[in-house]
């Protein structure tokens, strides 16, 4: 992890914690180990989102509802999946041995969710300034090139059409597979009782905005 470690600038003190930010619960459970990365991304999430926060308040004057979309941009699992690959993080993750036959290393919301937690073992390991620092290196640079985004709030889109519509709007889970570290969601999104889009994910989430896209073609085209 030295080369990584170099390109993000610091000097850790604690190994553990990066060896947990990259240890998928396969690999946990397979090795017996304690603890897996998703407690560090629970934090790392929090962190980033933070950070992103004050960066906007700070260099920008837009109002909240602009700048809660503009966060949404930079911190979610496009965004994720774009800085954890630009680092080369999935060369160090570590799954277990079914997972590895299945791709997992590659799989977005894992690459995705291992540089959360990555951020968080940084401020654990190293404080708030240090991590502060490591997401304002990585994230800038997209937020100030004005040609890269990673999100449309699909959700928010479908809700200010239906509200002006004065239509009724329900996402529908219709079913929930997989084993527990790897879930797949298919949900429908249903306007005036009819189903107008349908979407899959790895989050019901990602299956709302999904479905809620489909709904907005359909309702281009109508």
């Amino acid at each position: 992890m030295e080369e990584l470690f170099k390109k993000l600038n610091i000097k850790p003190r604690d190994m553990k914690l990066y060896k947990t930010a990259f240890s998928h619960s396969s690999y946990a459970n397979e090795h017996k180990a304690k603890q897996d990365y998703e407690r560090l991304e629970f934090l790392g999430d929090a962190v980033l989102d933070l950070v992103v926060a004050d960066y906007l308040y700070t260099h920008y004057d837009e109002n909240e509802g602009e700048m809660t979309k503009v966060r949404a941009s930079y911190v979610c699992e496009n965004a994720n999946y774009r800085y954890s690959t630009d680092l080369n993080l999935p060369q160090y993750i570590m799954v277990g041995h079914g997972e590895q036959k299945e791709g997992g290393k590659f799989k977005k919301a894992i690459v995705a969710d291992i540089f959360e937690a990555l951020m968080g073992a940084i401020y654990l390991d190293l404080g708030y300034a240090t991590v502060r620092q490591v997401i304002l290196n990585i994230v800038v640079p997209y937020i100030k090139n004005k040609n890269i985004t990673f999100f449309s709030d699909y959700k928010s889109s479908l809700q200010e059409y239906v509200q002006t519509e004065q239509k009724s709007l329900d996402y529908k889970l219709i079913s929930e597979e997989g084993p527990a570290h790897d879930r797949t969601f298919t949900i429908e999104v249903i306007i005036d009782n009819i189903v107008y889009g349908r979407g899959v994910g790895q989050s019901k989430k990602d299956a709302e905005q999904e479905a809620a896209k489909e709904a907005l073609e359909k309702l281009a085209f109508k």
